[in-house]
């Protein structure tokens, strides 16, 4: 079943499989040298921008983000191309870095007003954004399912759990609104919200570019 994946899809599998089993060797050297730390951290390395993608903290979070990518990364490759769906995925990774890099950066402002009113617990929050690391392709992966619900609006899909069935539509406009939620209101900890939704939104202006210029489907001659 492997061999029918598409080249850049299969790639990006191994890859991540590749650096997975790097981390599960040497856990303390992979987070440090290849997560992505906020830049003002004494962890932060410019590659890290790129490197974090590859880079997972378990099983089952490089599980759902391979198998989603098998699922939707095959399907989108076919139908737009292997550069162009390279550039996407790309784009929508380091679109999910941007928007969750900026919002760190509005809590990093707003901790060290409270630490320069003499804030401890200010002063504490600040360390422990400066030294959590970012890990996983959850940016990009988010990217392809808006970008699959783009080109397949009324598909009709069915989580494993729940087994509740809608269009592909409705599911992006429901994930966005619970990533949007949660991210605002900090009720589910330990995840990159914003990342996800950066990944969301540079997919969704990527597609929209491409459809404006007539480009985002490959011409055969």
């Amino acid at each position: 079943m492997f061999e029918n994946v598409p080249k850049v899809t299969k790639n990006l599998i191994v890859i991540n499989l590749i650096v997975f089993f790097a981390y599960l060797i040497n856990k303390e050297f992979m987070i440090s040298s290849f997560a992505l730390f906020y830049p003002a951290s004494r962890y932060f390395r410019w590659w890290q921008i790129v490197t974090h993608m590859f880079m997972h903290g378990g099983f089952w979070h490089i599980f759902f983000n391979m198998y989603t990518l098998f699922i939707f990364g095959s399907v989108i490759e076919r139908m737009i191309g292997e550069k162009k769906f390279l550039i996407l995925y790309f784009v929508c990774g380091l679109g999910a870095v941007a928007l969750h890099t900026g919002v760190q950066w509005l809590q990093a402002q707003s901790l060290m007003q409270q630490i320069a009113d003499g804030s401890a617990s200010a002063a504490t929050a600040y360390q422990e954004l400066k030294m959590t690391p970012t890990v996983g392709a959850s940016g990009a992966i988010y990217g392809l399912l808006i970008t699959y619900a783009m080109l397949f609006p009324q598909a009709r899909l069915t989580l494993i759990f729940p087994p509740v069935t809608l269009s592909a539509k409705w599911w992006v406009i429901i994930f966005a609104a619970i990533e949007l939620t949660t991210g605002v209101t900090g009720t589910v900890g330990g995840v990159a919200h914003f990342a996800h939704l950066g990944g969301m939104l540079f997919g969704f202006l990527l597609i929209k570019y491409w459809r404006k210029k007539g480009t985002l489907f490959p011409t055969y001659y």
